[in-house]
């Protein structure tokens, strides 16, 4: 499957944007001191349990996601790359065939000792 370039940044975007969040939303749900994470003796809540799973969930699915996003940007670049050389290299053999091409039709044109013409009289 091919991705748009815009989907590729899109997606990278998205897998940096969970990391941020999702690690600074565990980072606050470990200090949360209002008693909704730890009871009064310090251990997890169920709100702390549900909390984190959904948040360490949502961290791989992001993870996931961003690593599509780069390897689909990754290879858009390859692509891009390969393009441009082939490119280069059509223009570069273009150019010479059609010096060559010239070159010819002039050396008939001399020989024949009239200008150049695609008909034949």
């Amino acid at each position: 499957m091919r991705l748009s370039r815009t989907a590729s940044w899109f997606l990278l975007a998205f897998g940096v944007w969970s990391w941020f969040i999702w690690v600074s939303f565990v980072r606050n749900l470990w200090k949360n001191g209002s008693g909704l994470a730890f009871d009064a003796a310090g251990d997890p809540t169920s709100y702390f349990w549900v909390h984190l799973t959904l948040a360490v969930t949502s961290f791989l699915l992001g993870t996931a996601v961003g690593v599509l996003g780069l390897r689909s940007v990754l290879a858009l670049r390859r692509e891009s790359r390969t393009d441009r050389a082939d490119g280069a290299a059509r223009v570069d053999g273009a150019d010479g065939a059609d010096r060559a091409g010239r070159a010819d039709r002039a050396g008939r044109a001399d020989r024949a000792g009239r200008p150049d013409s695609d008909t034949s009289a």
